[in-house]
């Protein structure tokens, strides 16, 4: 049991909904860039571990929900009173059961477009080499993304080894990095204060969004789709079994800004926020939430750490993943742009695919994301 434990707390670093604390540390931590050996066989083993202990850890942590609405947690109510933006032509989500087309903003540009690559060291790449040190902002939390490994101890995932390879080009072989650990709604702030220099954590480039923080181009693309229990499962899909069902997303994500669109709203589903992704697959495993809605990349990684748990439907929406930065780091953006470039090349044989086939290639089946791997191609806006 104290083993189970344990591996919970290092996999989940599980938020006590409405106090404030967490189980586990969620700080800085240093991390060599040499990728941590093991299986996927392994990685399976503890994700699954980590996920069916989750249930004990809140019970002997006392983390329990809480029955009212406030705070950035376990905000309830029903998602038709929950005002929309009113000035928000800008994304336009498909309306349930239609296609979903990349997002375009109001001046008809694509989110996705940004800074041309260049190799060349501008005051942002110095900065981080005269410290000797490159600040990241990941997540510990997203099975197969960026999570801690409960029986090593650090961190591993797709967006880890990104961030590495990012390391390495600018600070040289064997890069001193800190990982420091941020939940959903703090990556932007984090960006704008100056406490990490990137953050690489399966953030969607979207309209708003560029309007806050710079992006590299995407090196990833998903989209929002349905995670429920697989037996007895109350929501079927973004339809009428919505209607009066606890439906669980992170606090400023992509799901959010999807669930107070006008068609979604009329769904009629109580909204259940949390400070994390991962925070809604323990909700919904004490039973408190009928079904999560996160991007689909994070929901094959959370099905594949809880084999109780499926994704269903078809993703509602295009989000192309890009590092964000700040928006004064001009150079920084394009560095990361040639990084990003060298490591699509190559097709097969390349370091995206490498990192594909290591970490994702057996679990992401069924999420629109099942074909042949292949990074989406860049798009430059000048």
């Amino acid at each position: 049991m104290g083993r189970e434990v344990t591996a919970a707390r290092g996999m989940l670093g599980m938020a006590c909904p409405g106090s404030g604390r967490r189980v586990s540390a969620v700080g800085d931590v240093g991390e060599p860039a040499g990728r941590d050996g093991g299986t996927r066989a392994r990685r399976r083993r503890v994700g699954v571990v980590g996920a069916v202990s989750a249930v004990l850890l809140a019970v002997l942590t006392g983390c329990a929900a809480p029955s009212g609405s406030g705070g950035g947690t376990g905000e309830r109510g029903r998602v038709g009173s929950v005002a929309a933006p009113a000035d928000d032509p800008v994304r336009p989500f498909a309306a349930p059961g239609e296609d979903p087309e990349p997002e375009k903003c109001e001046d008809g540009s694509d989110p996705a477009e940004s800074l041309k690559p260049s190799g060349e060291a501008g005051e942002a790449v110095e900065r981080i080499q005269d410290r000797g040190r490159l600040v990241v902002g990941v997540d510990q939390n997203s099975f197969l993304w960026g999570y801690r490994d409960p029986t090593t101890g650090k961190l591993g995932g797709f967006d880890i080894d990104l961030a590495k390879e990012i390391g390495k080009d600018i600070l040289g072989t064997d890069p001193d990095i800190t990982f420091k650990t941020i939940p959903t709604d703090q990556r932007i702030r984090a960006l704008e204060k100056g406490d990490v220099d990137m953050v690489v954590r399966t953030m969607t480039i979207s309209c708003e969004r560029i309007e806050e923080v710079a992006f590299s181009t995407a090196y990833f693309e998903a989209g929002q789709q349905m995670l429920v229990p697989k037996d007895h499962a109350r929501v079927k899909g973004f339809d009428k079994s919505l209607e009066g069902r606890r439906l669980c997303y992170a606090s400023g994500s992509t799901a959010e800004t999807l669930m107070k669109e006008d068609d979604y709203q009329q769904l009629g589903a109580r909204t259940l926020r949390v400070p994390n992704q991962l925070d809604c697959l323990v909700r919904m495993q004490l039973g408190e939430a009928d079904a999560i809605v996160t991007d689909s990349a994070l929901g094959a990684g959370q099905a594949a750490q809880d084999p109780s748990v499926r994704l269903i439907g078809e993703p509602v929406t295009v989000e192309p993943y890009g590092v964000a930065m700040n928006l004064e780091d001009e150079d920084l953006v394009r560095r990361v742009n040639k990084v990003l470039d060298d490591y699509r090349k190559g097709g097969a044989g390349s370091k995206w695919r490498a990192a594909y086939d290591e970490w994702l290639a057996d679990d992401m089946k069924g999420t629109g994301e099942g074909g042949a791997p292949k990074p989406p191609e860049p798009k430059y806006r000048d």
